[in-house]
């Protein structure tokens, strides 16, 4: 499997340096890349109308025209899951990033141990994002990726799985738990969340990133604040 990685820079000295450590990156880890150079967000979102198929964008925030945030808000309207990182030479531009959901920022000049660190955590991600939770429903098998769903929570003996579309089934909570990965956390006797879908948390709800507010179960503050830090 290639990885594709678009880089996206308006230097040409930063995008060859860049560019010369992922081949680094590649060798070390024994990883094949496809690097692609992208002098402008313009250009980028010009071929990307085209060739969505890339793993990883590495943006530089300040750019003439576009600048870097702008472009992965663009991207993240219908791609949620190419891993983006950041490239800046000032740190004003972090809380942006939250909203597109990135990856991590690296400041200039690029350390090399810091990003080949960074690119590590790209394919880990990816390898989360291709696990499936698989669903019988009506004698048919349904394949829910599990970056999608946000949160189950259960009803008498029915748990309804919130993703894109609502699927609830005869089932207990229990055994969706054993199956699903180290993103979900269990919060009570009746709720299991996605800790990435979560954006803010009190001591008597959870506010999920589509605005879900969710009450929280007394007591479990403290552990699910633990779990989400242990996340980060």
């Amino acid at each position: 499997m290639v990885e594709r990685i678009a880089i996206c820079d308006d230097s040409q000295l930063d995008t060859d340096f860049v560019r010369g450590l992922l081949q680094q990156w590649a060798a070390l880890r024994d990883v094949a890349v496809e690097a692609v150079c992208f002098s402008s967000a313009e250009s980028f979102l010009f071929h990307y109308a085209e060739d969505k198929a890339f793993d990883i964008l590495l943006l530089d925030i300040e750019m003439s025209g576009m600048d870097g945030v702008s472009l992965a808000k663009q991207v993240r309207k219908e791609n949620e899951t190419v891993q983006i990182v950041f490239i800046t030479g000032y740190s004003d531009y972090i809380a942006e990033g939250y909203e597109v959901a990135a990856l991590h920022y690296l400041m200039k000049p690029l350390d090399r141990k810091k990003l080949f660190s960074v690119l590590d955590r790209a394919l880990e991600k990816q390898a989360q994002n291709e696990r499936f939770l698989n669903l019988e429903l009506s004698g048919e098998m349904v394949r829910i990726p599990q970056y999608e769903i946000r949160y189950l929570d259960v009803c008498k003996n029915y748990v309804t799985i919130h993703s894109k579309t609502d699927y609830t089934v005869k089932s207990s909570l229990g055994k969706f738990e054993d199956v699903l990965d180290d993103r979900f956390f269990r919060v009570g006797r009746g709720l299991i969340l996605n800790l990435r879908c979560v954006r803010r948390v009190t001591r008597s709800e959870v506010v999920l990133d589509n605005g879900t507010v969710l009450a929280l179960p007394r007591g479990s503050y403290d552990a699910l604040n633990r779990a989400i830090i242990a996340r980060t």
